[in-house]
């Protein structure tokens, strides 16, 4: 039986490369059905440098050593950070676990500690229950215009949210 204490949160490590890949295209592709590849997703394939660096940073959730989470900061200079690859595998989600507000939680004490004063995110309209997620831990949608111009933006992405820490 699994239990929470079996899950741990750590930072970015070459080793769980190919783990991230396969649980982030797998829950786009499979669970919903969203035209995209690893290759669309260069970041993902460059994680050190496209997020360990400046002010950002990329988590993984684990389950006996297993990613089952992610979570990354992008430092898009001005104080601000992208919350991006926000995924966690279908059978972690819930109360039970709580593996997106651990994430969350690693992600907002990090971007805290380096002073980021937003956090943007985009998302695709699919995601219905992130959307309920993001909206009750104080992110607040924003329409497309009001996003800064460094921030980057998903072809996927139609809706934009904004947190003020």
């Amino acid at each position: 039986m699994e239990s929470s204490d079996q899950i741990k949160i750590d930072e970015y490590n070459p080793k769980y490369q190919e783990n991230i890949l396969n649980l982030i295209v797998n829950i786009q592709q499979k669970e919903f059905g969203i035209d995209i590849t690893a290759e669309d997703q260069p970041d993902l394939c460059n994680i050190q440098e496209f997020y360990q660096k400046d002010k950002g940073n990329f988590w993984v959730a684990l389950f006996n050593e297993k990613v089952i989470g992610t979570v990354s900061l992008l430092d898009i200079g001005n104080d601000q950070a992208g919350l991006r690859k926000m995924f966690v595998d279908q059978r972690f989600r819930g109360q039970k676990y709580q593996i997106a507000s651990k994430l969350l939680e690693m992600l907002l004490k990090w971007a805290r500690a380096k002073r980021i004063k937003e956090i943007f995110l985009g998302t695709t309209p699919k995601f219905l229950a992130a959307h309920k997620f993001y909206e009750k831990n104080g992110f607040t949608e924003i329409p497309e215009e009001e996003l800064p111009s460094t921030f980057p933006i998903m072809k996927v992405d139609t809706k934009f949210y904004k947190f003020d820490l």
